[in-house]
């Protein structure tokens, strides 16, 4: 047990030193501004707020409802190609090693508490709701709610607690310890400068920020999420997260694996216990609710299971459907 906690927080570390790298505009956090070069025409693979103040990459949801409805067919087609090239290649190892926001939540869940939440009635059923977040509020409504021609970020205007904490907050603290004030109240609209890329403006615009009852209200999205945090794990991951869907979708055919091998097995559960997201990877090592943690690897005392980056499994996958 204590190799297999050694080598989980080597991926701790992991999710420290990408989240610090892809953060590390440290000009944004002392002047209250976003970050406005070339670099935030590339997606962040995990979820990282356009307008948080040290973000040097786009939010993928964020502008992914950006294009859905745009006319530039060139740029809408880029942002649906990145996140499918990470989807093919890593799958949920994104969020496992790459996402900030469910490094928060792992972070919390590590916070002692008397009774923790594996399982629970309802569990499985919540989990498709990410799917229904998805479908309506990303691609749905930013097509049906378009503004000047351009999708309106629904998701994020609304829901996001990972741009409330990433950008909402730190904007609302720097706008009132400024003096002179910097910024309007502050909320940032969504994903705006998203739009702005499609539109091909060198000159990014600053977010417009709103406090309010939309602030609040997403304040407390924000709050419930890290408080469930602390006795569920990666609550936001499991029930709420769009993007953690896309992936999800993409898991059994990505080229990143969890390979099972059946003949070391022995059937002694503890890769099932271990895995905080409710998977049995001796049942489906591929599910679309594993996030690539490598717990169950590390915990196997046989060495049933390991990662790796492989089209094997896919082509036997493929010649066993076909009866080969």
């Amino acid at each position: 047990m204590a190799k297999a906690n050694k080598k989980g927080g080597k991926r701790h570390v992991i999710q420290l030193f990408f989240a610090c790298i892809t953060n590390s505009f440290v000009t944004g956090f002392i002047g209250g501004k976003i970050y406005q070069g070339k670099l935030k025409y590339i997606c962040h693979p995990g979820l990282n707020c356009y307008s948080c103040p040290g973000a040097l990459l786009s939010c993928p949801i964020g502008s992914l409802q950006a294009v859905l409805g745009s006319r530039s067919f060139v740029f809408s087609t880029y942002v649906f190609g990145m996140i499918l090239l990470f989807g093919a290649l890593l799958g949920r190892m994104v969020c496992g090693f790459l996402c900030p926001f469910g490094f928060v939540q792992e972070l919390l869940y590590k916070i002692p508490f008397k009774k923790k939440i594996k399982t629970f009635k309802g569990d499985k059923p919540l989990r498709k709701v990410k799917y229904i977040v998805l479908v309506v509020m990303v691609i749905a409504l930013p097509m049906l709610l378009k503004t000047s021609g351009d999708s309106s970020p629904t998701y994020c205007k609304y829901i996001c607690p990972a741009g409330t904490l990433e950008a909402g907050i730190p904007h609302v603290a720097h706008d009132k310890l400024a003096k002179p004030p910097t910024m309007v109240n502050a909320l940032p609209e969504g994903s705006l400068p998203a739009v702005n890329l499609i539109k091909g403006g060198a000159a990014l615009s600053q977010p417009k920020l709103k406090t309010g009852a939309m602030f609040l209200w997403k304040v407390s999205i924000l709050v419930a999420v890290l408080l469930l945090s602390i006795i569920i794990y990666r609550p936001f991951c499991k029930y709420l997260c769009p993007l953690g869907a896309i992936y999800g979708i993409m898991n059994p055919v990505a080229l990143y694996r969890l390979n099972f091998n059946k003949d070391k097995c022995i059937s002694c559960g503890i890769c099932a216990k271990r895995c905080n997201m409710g998977v049995d990877p001796t049942k489906n090592a591929n599910s679309a609710e594993c996030v690539r943690c490598r717990d169950c690897v590390n915990a196997c005392p046989k060495g049933a299971l390991s990662t790796s980056f492989s089209l094997d499994s896919l082509v036997c996958k493929s010649a066993e459907r076909k009866g080969i």
